[in-house]
């Protein structure tokens, strides 16, 4: 029960750490994975993959393919609700650490 809790959390977090990374330069799957890595988050290619999709769908991000040393690479950027949405998700973030510190 405690581990089906944390991982929901940690998908917010995840979420916010897209949105900001795509903020500072276009990202790519395979980099957001080591990224998350540093943070501590071991998040497996199933999971980031159909996250990124399903951000794109939600229009948070942009993907743009492009083509890399011959293979096509999916960058993805983000958009303004993204952009948005990482401003309410930073303050909502901040008031909570506030609180709970």
């Amino acid at each position: 029960m405690q581990e089906r809790i944390l991982r929901k959390l940690f998908l917010g977090f995840i979420h916010i750490h897209i949105l900001h990374h795509a903020r500072k330069e276009a990202i790519y799957g395979s980099w957001m994975m080591e990224e998350l890595k540093h943070h501590g988050y071991d998040i497996s290619p199933g999971t980031l993959y159909p996250l990124l999709h399903k951000m794109s769908e939600m229009d948070l991000l942009i993907m743009e393919e492009r083509n890399v040393e011959g293979k096509i690479r999916k960058y993805y950027a983000i958009t303004p609700l993204g952009e948005s949405v990482l401003e309410e998700a930073r303050e909502k973030a901040y008031e909570l650490f506030k609180e709970i510190k």
